[in-house]
């Protein structure tokens, strides 16, 4: 028979070698751990220390019970010998929430089981009886055009273009934190829900309680970190193509930018401007004054940001030191090689703090002391050449086991670095996130998508997503990234509504690899990497042109008010992207809605998503009116609409009279 005891503030429960410990974690919050025949362990993978919670601790002789706030556990013994421990979690209106699977009579079944590797650790499910009717949101990016992800099956691991962040809010009034960085899956199964490490230690995972979505998002933020305050040249306009592969090249469109009188806020340098991947340096041959080019950018308010990838060629001039300060990712068996494009590499070990100071004093020395304060930190997942989870190990773990927070800590290999140098508001965009990334300033953009409108389509529910899962800086590729020929005029009008929406986005960003490619060549007659066409503003046409500036300008105009939803993210952990029914909860029509949304508190973006399509119907919540911001009509909350959208025009409505001065601005 099992034995409750306390333990502090915490109930713990042991039996049959198993050791389950529940204790507040935060306002209305509760953190769940359980290891068998071992130590609860203190990891702190994503959740930060809380703060002292005021919680209540009732034991009984099968039954107990611990309160905190708004939420509730009940823990109950079961089985003829009481060997079992099953948790229910209710609200403070003791409303039901969410509970584990039970024993179920004959059918013998473990709500927590600990399936032994032999030898090793643990594989592990945890089971919870789910509420058909519930509706579910968060986890992160996966590509797919959902946005109630109940009844999804989602894999718990990283890919180019796929973001796993274990997190998720029920219409129900909780939000859940599956904390391990295992790689596995989730199934929101109508009947159960279901998640699965294929290898770990322990149980661990948090759930808290809350009135609104955006009381859920609060806690939750305060559980796992807040973004840094957005900096200025965080809120305009930035440009980048694949790939401004010299110098000259990248401030001659630069200098364009300003002669036309176009805000612009960051230029980037992308990828394979280094002599090998790892060396962490610019090519003196394409570059040779980088100094003098950050200089001349500053003169014209402009940022370089800089691409850095993970790769560590095994002809860098790095590769062997690093190699034996083990400093980098080991394959478990086969080829020392993790990635194979533009040279065979393996990634530097993240995870390893010797590694992370290796590469950030490299970066520093190459690019930060000419004045470079903002990185483009891609591959982030990493993207292993071949996705075998099970073959790479890490300083802290085996990857299959705590692979997911990767991109956590290559975030953090860049913020650690920056602010030890007294930067403020530090932001860097990367290619991945998995829970706490915020808290290092990482603005994550949606990976190497596609130029068409179903995937534009679908990063619009990502971006929804990944704002729930508590990542509130998040863009993409304007345009998508594979594709598109300047020349070509679907692709152009494809590219308009892409910019237009790009506008409501928490950074605006163009960047692609357009085609045709055009090959580089050395001054040797050795070949460079390719570099996509032309991707700038002025490069799709004349009547493209003037739609893209005028969106820009726009840009402008949001800044105050971009800015001030910067701050309630970094003040509250606030979505700059909104689903309809964060700011709508008791909207239920809002529940449903995927591709329309809200910028900030008071702006609706409902973008044009179809091919040819020149009006759309938006709904309108109740409890508000709401102003076209293209012709100034006025419309009660709580209907349909149809709008019309001319190719210059993405419709947009703003709440109860505010931004009067943005009516008729486009």
């Amino acid at each position: 028979m099992g034995i409750f005891s306390k333990n502090q503030n915490a109930l713990v429960w042991q039996c049959n070698g198993e050791t389950l410990r529940v204790e507040p974690w935060g306002k209305n919050s509760i953190r769940v751990r359980a290891v068998v025949m071992g130590e609860i362990l203190d990891t702190d993978f994503a959740l930060l220390s809380p703060e002292k919670c005021d919680s209540k601790i009732a034991i009984y002789e099968d039954e107990a019970v611990i309160e905190n706030g708004k939420i509730k556990v009940v823990l109950q013994t079961e089985g003829w010998e009481k060997n079992r421990c099953r948790l229910m979690f209710y609200n403070n209106k003791d409303k039901l929430l969410i509970k584990e699977i039970g024993i179920n009579g004959s059918l013998n079944l473990y709500a927590r089981k600990f399936k032994p590797i032999i030898g090793g650790d643990y594989r592990l499910t945890a089971g919870f009886e789910a509420d058909p009717e519930e509706k579910l949101y968060g986890m992160g990016q996966y590509q797919q055009e959902i946005i109630n992800i109940k009844g999804c099956n989602l894999e718990l691991a990283h890919r180019n273009a796929q973001a796993s962040v274990p997190f998720v809010l029920s219409s129900e009034g909780y939000g859940f934190l599956w904390h391990n960085p295992a790689i596995g899956r989730v199934s929101f199964g109508k009947n159960t829900t279901e998640w699965y490490a294929e290898s770990t230690k322990q149980l661990d995972y948090w759930i808290t309680a809350g009135d609104t979505p955006a009381e859920i998002e609060e806690a939750y933020a305060d559980a796992t970190g807040k973004v840094p305050m957005m900096p200025e040249y965080g809120l305009g306009f930035w440009q980048c193509k694949l790939r401004y592969w010299n110098q000259e090249q990248l401030l001659k469109v630069a200098r364009e930018y300003k002669r036309r009188n176009i805000p612009i806020d960051v230029i980037v340098c992308d990828f394979f401007h280094w002599p090998k991947m790892g060396d962490f340096r610019f090519e003196e041959e394409f570059f040779p004054d980088p100094k003098a080019m950050v200089d001349e950018l500053k003169e014209m308010g402009i940022e370089l940001m800089v691409s850095v990838w993970p790769q560590i060629d095994l002809e860098s001039e790095n590769f062997q030191e690093m190699r034996d300060k083990g400093l980098l990712v080991k394959t478990e068996m086969g080829v020392y090689v993790c990635m194979r494009f533009g040279g065979d590499s393996v990634f530097y070990d993240a995870t390893n703090p010797a590694a992370r100071k290796y590469v950030w004093e490299k970066c520093k020395k190459n690019y930060y002391d000419y004045g470079i304060k903002i990185f483009w930190l891609d591959e982030a997942e990493p993207e292993y050449g071949v996705y075998d989870f099970d073959n790479y190990r890490y300083h802290i773990g085996p990857n299959v086991q705590i692979g997911n927070i990767y991109p956590q800590m290559y975030s953090r290999t860049f913020y650690d670095g920056m602010t030890q140098q007294c930067q403020e508001n530090v932001v860097n965009l990367v290619r991945c996130a998995w829970a706490g990334s915020q808290r290092y300033g990482a603005l994550v953009w949606s990976g190497d998508i596609h130029c068409d409108y179903e995937v534009f389509r679908r990063q619009i529910c990502a971006g929804l997503h990944m704002g729930i899962a508590g990542i509130p800086w998040w863009t993409t590729d304007i345009g998508g990234f594979a594709g598109g020929n300047p020349e070509d005029e679907n692709f152009r009008k494809l590219l308009v509504r892409w910019f237009q929406w790009g506008t409501f986005c928490p950074v605006m960003r163009l960047h692609g690899d357009r085609y045709p490619s055009q090959q580089i060549y050395k001054k040797d007659g050795s070949k460079a990497l390719f570099s996509g066409s032309d991707n700038e503003v002025w490069s799709f046409g004349d009547e493209v042109y003037e739609i893209l500036v005028k969106y820009i300008n726009l840009r402008e105009k949001l800044r105050p008010y971009t800015r001030k939803l910067m701050k309630q993210a970094h003040e509250k952990g606030t979505p700059v992207m909104r689903t309809m029914f964060y700011e709508f909860p008791q909207d239920k029509a809002c529940w449903d809605l995927k591709d329309q949304y809200m910028y900030g508190n008071d702006i609706l973006v409902a973008p044009i998503v179809y091919e040819e399509a020149y009006s759309r119907e938006v709904y309108l919540p109740s409890g508000a009116e709401w102003t076209s911001m293209n012709d100034g009509r006025v419309f009660k909350g709580g209907q349909t609409i149809t709008v019309e959208a001319p190719v210059d025009i993405i419709p947009i409505f703003l709440k109860n009279g505010t931004h009067k001065e943005l009516v008729n601005f486009i």
